[in-house]
């Protein structure tokens, strides 16, 4: 066999309305371009990545033994607006396996076909946006970051058409600990049908937060790592770019990488993603759109209570709360940054008057920080009188620290996918080139190590480099 998936599918069990059952559409000439054999073993996946037939599977020309294909169903608030049905348009899940560290793993298709939730959509993706998540999601694992995986990348042979003309078509096999979504939850409030609401709740308190008794209780666990998972973002100066309840997931992953972006100069209000018009998912307000995000989790949750009253005044307030659990774990996350190994009263000025003269000089984000531990932060600053004032404050704190340089390293990568190094890599493989996608795949697995030989990919773009806007790709 060329392709064994120990399924253990969970998701297909619940009731009738959840999803539809479809098949992947075959495509004309499919042709693997990258196998996850690392994750293919984790997920105790048998696979022999030289066999051409490999590639039928994992473009939906075959369906594996085992499998159960859906498309699932949500709704969702995108920029603000509510639409109470959409659903996996383009994406195919082929089903469960429990993988070496016994979690259990969804195995999905992306760009696998039309579905009933296309709404009048291809259901394909071309191959940018294919390359550009399974560079982008194995980058943040790489960073320590919760995130889908990508476990294939597969040429369709065939062309799809966006506004730009025919594009070379892809198809992505994803890995995630569920896709379970807010959506997920407001697709069924929106219809007032709470035998499935409250399935779902069990289904995703069993599957996620086993320990929690009460919708309460699961929320809590939600913002808990929701909150997190913001601070992890911030301290990278990554910019997800389309934070809709649908792209937010109860598993606490980062997940849909479509206009995502890092910032090279730092400023807090940027914004790549050409769709969001009036900054609503910058990089500063992510932290404020997650809290509105998890707020309409809570009211779908509060049908479930016993005492809805009750259920308000307690959701309300976790709602209220999160704001400085996230501010907690952003304080973590930057003085590590700083080589601070624990945060103390004062440290937050310090960080925020740093960022303050990156964004006076338009340092670079990711340099200045790793030029702390390990390089010569001066040289990043114009006005270097003003460095210098923080850089004797900044030191002062140190001395209470053993091993600032070692926090310092672990805690500032040394490289990231930086967007020109993605377009261009996007622009050598729609010409059939993919060694610069494999020199960003080598990089990235050992994003904190410095190698010389990737030094030319942590340079920041040059003015003729530089992207602007990046684009949802579907």
């Amino acid at each position: 066999m060329t392709l064994q998936i120990p399924f253990d599918n969970s998701y297909a069990a619940l009731p009738e309305g959840f999803f539809t059952r479809i098949n992947p559409k075959p495509v004309a000439a499919p042709r693997l371009i990258h196998f996850n054999e690392a994750l293919a073993r984790d997920l105790g996946i048998e696979a022999d990545a030289s066999d051409p037939a490999l590639a039928e599977m994992l473009a939906g020309n075959r369906i594996p033994d085992g499998a159960d294909p859906l498309a699932q169903a949500y709704a969702g608030h995108q920029f603000g607006g509510f639409s109470p049905q959409l659903g996996d348009g383009r994406a195919n899940l082929l089903g469960e396996v429990i993988d070496a560290s016994g979690r259990r793993r969804d195995i999905q298709l992306k760009g696998s076909g039309p579905t009933p939730y296309s709404r009048m959509g291809d259901g394909r993706a071309w191959l940018g946006p294919v390359l550009r998540e399974y560079v982008v999601s194995e980058a943040m694992h790489a960073l320590g970051v919760p995130t889908t995986r990508a476990l294939a990348a597969v040429e369709t042979g065939e062309k799809v058409f966006r506004e730009t003309g025919a594009l070379p078509g892809a198809v992505l096999t994803r890995v995630a600990d569920s896709h379970i979504r807010v959506g997920t939850f407001q697709f069924f409030l929106a219809r007032r049908d709470l035998d499935r609401l409250r399935a779902l709740f069990d289904y995703t308190r069993a599957r996620h937060y086993p320990q929690a008794e009460t919708p309460g209780e699961m929320l809590a666990g939600v913002i808990g790592r929701q909150a997190r998972l913001i601070a992890l973002w911030e301290g990278l100066g990554f910019i997800h770019g389309v934070m809709n309840t649908d792209n937010t997931t109860l598993s606490g992953e980062t997940i849909d990488y479509g206009p995502c972006a890092y910032m090279d100069r730092y400023h807090p209000q940027t914004v790549f993603s050409s769709i969001d018009a009036q900054g609503r998912y910058s990089y500063a307000n992510q932290a404020h759109v997650i809290v509105w995000n998890i707020a309409q989790l809570a009211t779908c949750l509060v049908p479930l209570t016993p005492d809805q009253d009750l259920a308000v005044e307690e959701f309300t307030k976790l709602v209220h709360d999160m704001p400085a659990l996230i501010a907690k774990y952003r304080s973590e996350v930057f003085a590590r940054k700083i080589g601070l190994s624990a945060a103390q009263d004062g440290d937050d000025a310090l960080v925020d008057d740093l960022l303050a003269l990156m964004q006076q000089d338009g340092a670079d984000f990711t340099n200045t920080f790793r030029s702390l531990g390990d390089g010569a932060p001066r040289d990043q600053f114009t006005d270097r009188d003003a460095f210098d004032a923080w850089h004797a404050r900044w030191q002062a704190r140190l001395k209470h620290e053993t091993d600032p340089e070692a926090v310092m390293r672990a805690a500032n990568p040394y490289v990231i996918p930086r967007n020109h190094r993605i377009e261009q890599m996007i622009a050598a493989a729609r010409d059939g080139d993919y060694a610069p996608f494999d020199r960003l795949m080598t990089a990235l697995a050992s994003p904190y190590e410095t190698r010389d030989e990737f030094a030319d990919l942590t340079r920041p773009p040059l003015p003729e480099e530089r992207v602007q806007q990046t684009f949802c790709g579907t």
